[in-house]
């Protein structure tokens, strides 16, 4: 059996040392912190006769759904993203059937199939350490903890069975720092970009910051409520599209790829 390693070990491993972590079972949490410089990504795993519509979907949506890599049809490697497998390269996964989650797993080997096509989508995670690098705190990474993700009411194009409203992550932001997270995070342009919404959570429709649909509560002192685009999107598609198999990532825990954070254009 694997020795688990733990977070604050890992956060100042390189990237190799991180990934065989991951893939060796030996680390399951989140990645929020991890391979600073580079960029994470969400994961959607669907049957083939799905995937041009998923395709189009994210198209459409590319602020909670920015595309940054496709498989072949059967085929679980990503070199696009670098040496990828993503049977193995994630800390945790999500088996849903019927649009139904039906269980977690830490790898997903005996669930693969030769019609599946993976999707991987840049995440927010990625552009947190520039924030850090610029005297924004992370709270949710300092106190280990996964940042939140809320259903909201903005709404998303829908293309096929995909549809459903926008997710977002949330940070605090001291006052005087808000203009400063804006721009640099529009950089981040495959890692969601510029915040969605800023203020208020009840003009996106979230009723209580303190329950998320996903992750922890917010932590560390209370600032302006921030919101970005996030990855977790399809997942909330999924349960108007009901696939009869789909496979994500655990949210919050996320695959890292070897190409760096600030990449212009990945897909043609």
């Amino acid at each position: 059996m694997a020795v688990p390693i733990a977070f604050d070990s890992l956060k100042t491993m390189n990237l190799q040392s991180v990934r065989a972590a991951i893939r060796n079972g030996r680390y399951t949490g989140h990645t929020a912190g991890l391979a600073p410089g580079r960029l994470q990504t969400n994961l959607a795993i669907l049957p083939g006769d799905m995937a041009g519509d998923f395709r189009e979907f994210c198209n459409r949506n590319p602020r909670p759904c920015p595309l940054v890599g496709v498989t072949e049809p059967g085929d679980p490697l990503m070199p696009t993203l670098g040496d990828i497998d993503l049977r193995s390269d994630v800390p945790a996964y999500n088996i849903y059937r019927d649009g139904e989650l039906a269980e977690t797993v830490f790898d997903i080997h005996d669930h693969w199939r030769e019609d599946l096509v993976g999707f991987a989508l840049g995440c927010s995670f990625t552009f947190e350490h520039a924030l850090q690098d610029a005297g924004i705190p992370m709270h949710h990474i300092d106190a280990d903890r996964t940042v939140p993700m809320y259903r909201t009411s903005i709404p998303t194009e829908a293309v096929g069975p995909f549809g459903g409203g926008m997710v977002v992550s949330m940070r605090w932001i001291a006052p005087d720092r808000v203009e400063d997270a804006q721009r640099i995070t529009s950089a981040f342009t495959w890692a969601h970009g510029a915040p969605v919404h800023v203020g208020d959570p009840a003009n996106i429709g979230i009723a209580d910051l303190q329950s998320p649909d996903w992750g922890d509560p917010p932590c560390g002192p209370e600032g302006v409520a921030v919101f970005w685009a996030c990855g977790v999107t399809p997942q909330n598609a999924l349960t108007s599209a009901r696939p009869e198999l789909c496979i994500t990532h655990t949210p919050g825990r996320m695959l890292i790829a070897d190409i760096a954070d600030r990449t212009d254009a990945i897909l043609n």
